[in-house]
């Protein structure tokens, strides 16, 4: 366990951003889950009426700083293609 002031603080700061972090990503899967459920049902209109939020919320994710913005583009791009793909 960390004795300096500024450790002990850099402790509670990282926790927090990561369980943060781990919020976001828990719901970007869950949008993007409910996007691939809608493309194996080919449900044309269930995923793309999905696809929405999921692009916005990983947008937000990557704006956050919890995605790369490589990683995000290509969660984004791959998500739109096989919607467009049905």
């Amino acid at each position: 366990m960390a004795n300096i002031k500024s450790a002990k603080k850099r402790i509670r700061v990282t926790e927090k951003k990561t369980l943060r972090n781990q919020m976001v990503e828990s719901k970007v899967k869950t949008l993007t889950k409910k996007v691939r459920t809608a493309i194996e049902a080919k449900d044309a209109e269930a995923a793309k009426a999905s696809l929405a939020p999921a692009v916005a919320a990983i947008d937000k994710a990557a704006s956050k700083g919890v995605f790369k913005k490589t990683t995000a583009a290509r969660k984004i791009s791959r998500l739109t293609k096989a919607v467009n793909k049905i």
